[in-house]
C-alpha cells in the first residue's frame, strides 16, 4: 500500500499542472473553458479552473458545444468572492458598453490572496505550475513570481489585429500597418467605457509583464501579418507567443449537445444555407425601439431567420429574471413559417455549423467572429462597443467575408428597419451575398484544416504543450 501511495505521489510531483484564471465576463469565460478542455482532454494534463462560484457555474451551464465528459475532467475551484451588486442593464444608455457588469469586474480585483494560496498549494504538489490567465487578471496572479516552479502566460481573448493596433501601434505612436485605402475606412475608436473600467484595465496592465508569453485565439491563416509584427515586438521583450486558435473542441468533432435544442430541430427542416442567425452576444442590450426596428427589418426582408432575443448579462446571471422584450403585434404568428424567436441561451456553435445556416448577424465579439469564420458563414457585422468595430472592419474589409449593417461613425443613430431589410437581402439573396458566402466557406474550410493533425494551429498548440512540459 505504501508503495502505491509513493508511486501516486511521485506521479503527482512529476505532473505539470495548468491553472486557468479567467476574467468574469461570458466571452472570456467561454474561451478559457474551451482551452481548459483541450489541455485536459487532448493532452491529458491536470487543469484547475479558478473563479467565483457564480462565474464557474456560469461557465459550465453555458459551455458551448463541449461534452459533459470533457468538462468533468476539469478541477473547478470556487474561491470566496466579496458580494457584488448585479444591476440590470440600461436599455437606453448612451453607449452600448455593459456598465452593469462593473461591480462584478471590481470584485474580481480582490481575489489576489485566495488565488495566491491556491497557487502555493498546487505548486507544492506539482513539478511545474503553468498559469494561463486573462490579461485582465494579471494583478491577481502576480504571486506566481514568488514560486520557484511556476510561470504564467496570458491567453488573449481578442483579435491580434486589435491587440497590435491598440496596444502596440497607438501607445507607441506607430502607424497601423494597412494600406492607405484601408486606413481611410478604419473606424475611429472613441473610448465608450466608463472611466472606472479604463482605470481597472490600466491597473491590471501594470502586471502584464510578469508573463513568459502569450497565447492567441487566432492563427497565421487569418492574421499572419499582425502575428508576424506582434512576434517581432514580443521578441524585443523576450516573450514567446503561440497562435493556437480557433480553440473550441467542437470545431474538431461533430458534437451534438445531449440536450437537443428546439432551434436545431427547426433548422433541420430548412433548405441549405437559407437561414440568417441573429444574435448579439452576452453583453448587448437593445432598447424597445431598436428591437421593433430589427423585428420589422427581418420580417420585411422575407428571409428565413433564427433570432436570439435576450438582454445583456447581469454580473450574476442567476440573480433575477431577465427582461421580456415586446415585439410588434402578431409578429411571431406572422413569421411562424420563416422565422424563429429564441428567448433563452442558444447553442451558437451548433447553429453556425448547421447546414441550413447561411448568414450571421452579429455584434462582432471575437468569440462570435472566430466561430463564424471557422463555420464558413458570412456575417452581417453590427458592432456595438469596445473592440467590436475593429473586428467588424477586419471581417468585412480584410477577410471580405461580411457586410456592415451600419458604419461605426453612425453608431449613435438608430438603425432603421429599411437599412436592416437591405443588408439582410443583400447578404442572403443577392449575387454579392453569394460571392461573400463562397469566400466565407473557402476560408472556413482552410481554418478547420489548420486545427487538424499537422495543421498550423495544431502544431502551435503542440509546441506550447512541449514548451510547458519540458
Amino acid at each position: 500500500m505504501d508503495n502505491m501511495n509513493n508511486e501516486m505521489l511521485i506521479k503527482q510531483e512529476n505532473e505539470v499542472a495548468i491553472i486557468m484564471v479567467p476574467f468574469p465576463a461570458q466571452s472570456h469565460l467561454n474561451q478559457q473553458l474551451q482551452l481548459a478542455c483541450i489541455f485536459s482532454s487532448s493532452y491529458d494534463l491536470p487543469v484547475h479552473f479558478i473563479g467565483s462560484a457564480t462565474h464557474n457555474h456560469q461557465a459550465r451551464v453555458r459551455a458551448n458545444g463541449l461534452k459533459p465528459s470533457d468538462i468533468a475532467k476539469i478541477h473547478f475551484h470556487d474561491i470566496p468572492t466579496p458580494d457584488f451588486a448585479s444591476p440590470a442593464p440600461d436599455p437606453n444608455a448612451f453607449t452600448k458598453f455593459p456598465s452593469q457588469l462593473l461591480p462584478s469586474y471590481n470584485a474580481c480585483t480582490l481575489l489576489r490572496d485566495p488565488i495566491s494560496l491556491l497557487l502555493r498549494d498546487i505548486s507544492s504538489k506539482s513539478r511545474r505550475v503553468v498559469v494561463v490567465h486573462d490579461v485582465l487578471m494579471s494583478y491577481n496572479v502576480q504571486d506566481v513570481t514568488c514560486l520557484h516552479n511556476a510561470e504564467s502566460y496570458i491567453f488573449n481573448c481578442v483579435s491580434v489585429f486589435f491587440m497590435y493596433s491598440s496596444f502596440i501601434c497607438v501607445p507607441n505612436g506607430m502607424p497601423i500597418p494597412l494600406d492607405e485605402d484601408l486606413l481611410k475606412k478604419l473606424p475611429k475608436l472613441e473610448p465608450d467605457a466608463p472611466e472606472e473600467i479604463n482605470k481597472l484595465v490600466d491597473f491590471q496592465l501594470q502586471f502584464r509583464d510578469i508573463r513568459a508569453g502569450d497565447l492567441y485565439n487566432s492563427n497565421k491563416l487569418l492574421e499572419g501579418t499582425s502575428l508576424d509584427l506582434m512576434e517581432k515586438f514580443a521578441s524585443t521583450q523576450n516573450k514567446k507567443q503561440w497562435a493556437i486558435g480557433p480553440i473550441f473542441l467542437a470545431a474538431k468533432v461533430d458534437h451534438v449537445s445531449d440536450m437537443r435544442n428546439k432551434c436545431l430541430d427547426w433548422l433541420d427542416n430548412q433548405p441549405p444555407r437559407s437561414v440568417l442567425y441573429v444574435s448579439f452576444g452576452s453583453s448587448t442590450t437593445f432598447s424597445d425601439k431598436e428591437v421593433m426596428e430589427l423585428a420589422m427589418g427581418l420580417e420585411r426582408s422575407k428571409q428565413k431567420f433564427v433570432w436570439v432575443l435576450r438582454d445583456g448579462d447581469r454580473g450574476n446571471i442567476f440573480s433575477e429574471e431577465a427582461r421580456r422584450f415586446e415585439l410588434p403585434d402578431g409578429f411571431e404568428e406572422r413569421v411562424e413559417v420563416v422565422g424563429l424567436v429564441v428567448r433563452e441561451w442558444a447553442p451558437q456553435l451548433e447553429i453556425l455549423a448547421h447546414s441550413s445556416t447561411g448568414g450571421f448577424m452579429s455584434h462582432c465579439g471575437w468569440n462570435s467572429c472566430i466561430e463564424c469564420i471557422t463555420a464558413g458563414v458570412p456575417m452581417a457585422a453590427w458592432a456595438m462597443h469596445s473592440e467590436q468595430p475593429l473586428n467588424a472592419f477586419f471581417v468585412t474589409e480584410i477577410l471580405k467575408t461580411g457586410l456592415l449593417v451600419r458604419e461605426w461613425k453612425n453608431h449613435e443613430e438608430l438603425v432603421t428597419a429599411s437599412a436592416i431589410e437591405d443588408v439582410v437581402r443583400k447578404l442572403m439573396a443577392s449575387e454579392e451575398g453569394d460571392e461573400i458566402r463562397k469566400r466565407a466557406e473557402e476560408l472556413g474550410a482552410a481554418v478547420r484544416e489548420s486545427i487538424e493533425k499537422g495543421g498550423a494551429s495544431q502544431l502551435e498548440l503542440d509546441s506550447f504543450i512541449a514548451h510547458i512540459t519540458r
